[in-house]
């Protein structure tokens, strides 16, 4: 599991980190559930997690070519390459790499725990262009396809001001080949994967007290990644979603002291984007018990 959260107070960075290319995609023991649990979305909600726009499909296919690549060399023990087949082990499930009928992004979508999506050159931004988004955390893929970077992060406080020139440059000159990655998290008090909406909720959930809020509510992190294509340009971005009880993440005082710390010093208008306050004096009550018991630093 992932704590970005360790070092408070608060602040709004990309926190861009180097990728080893081993690493560049995750396999653990939740594969297997939530791989069928994207062959159910992509079957059951195809429209709501699977979106291109034209001209996207060289970039998609470079991503799948990559993929087809990657996997089997890196863990042939969960997939094999059969010339143009390549095979998901656990299930036997074989993929035709050069006549499927399937957009290439769609196809990708279906070997990996992450999502992708893939970022094109446009004008003087860069556009969300195709997407496999099966485990969004609190947007929807067709509010978001075919924007530029500025409008699709719109809504986060403080995120033109503080993000938007970085985040600019940083996909006009990320070399090609390069790739970084990023840690992001939020609080919610449902583990389902599936989550294309929820910020800026306000209503007091009473459900939850200082009592349960480790077993009522999940820790949720997107560990993100970032790379450029050299054959098309485009920028794929990854999102792999890893979570977990709280109760397991106050486990140690210290990380209960200082997700409660992160809390604190976090701007009114990022705590409502991130919808802590329907359980925000809970989850501090928590958070502050966690602390004092396991000998961490209650903040103040």
């Amino acid at each position: 599991m992932l704590y970005p959260f360790l070092e408070p107070p608060y602040r709004m960075t990309m926190g861009l980190l180097p990728l080893v290319p081993a690493e560049w995609i995750e396999i653990d023991d939740a594969f297997a559930g939530e791989i069928a649990e994207r062959e159910r979305l992509l079957g059951e909600r195809h429209g709501e997690v699977l979106a291109s726009v034209p001209g996207s499909e060289p970039g998609s296919r470079e991503v799948l070519d990559r993929l087809a690549a990657h996997l089997p060399a890196q863990f042939p023990t969960h997939y094999r390459r059969d010339g143009d087949t390549l095979i998901r082990l656990h299930d036997d499930r074989r993929f035709d790499l050069a006549g499927s009928a399937m957009h290439p992004l769609d196809l990708a979508g279906r070997l990996v725990q992450e999502d992708l999506c893939l970022m094109q050159s446009h004008g003087d931004s860069f556009i969300l262009a195709a997407a496999s988004l099966c485990f969004p955390t609190r947007w929807r893929l067709a509010d978001k396809i075919g924007k530029p970077l500025a409008e699709i992060h719109a809504p986060v406080p403080s995120f033109a001001a503080t993000l938007g020139k970085p985040v600019g440059r940083f996909f006009d000159r990320v070399a090609p080949g390069k790739a970084v990655w990023r840690a992001n998290w939020s609080l919610n008090d449902d583990p389902t994967l599936f989550q294309p909406g929820g910020h800026f909720r306000a209503a007091h959930n009473a459900d939850i007290t200082a009592a349960n809020a480790g077993d009522k509510l999940w820790l949720r992190v997107e560990r993100q990644t970032l790379t450029r294509l050299p054959a098309s340009g485009d920028v794929l971005f990854t999102i792999r979603i890893l979570q977990e009880p709280l109760a397991r993440t106050a486990a140690s005082g210290t990380r209960a002291g200082r997700l409660a710390a992160l809390i604190r010093t976090m701007p009114d208008e990022l705590r409502r984007y991130k919808s802590i306050a329907p359980f925000e004096t809970a989850l501090l009550g928590y958070l502050d018990a966690a602390a004092r018991a396991s000998g961490g630093t209650v903040s103040a």
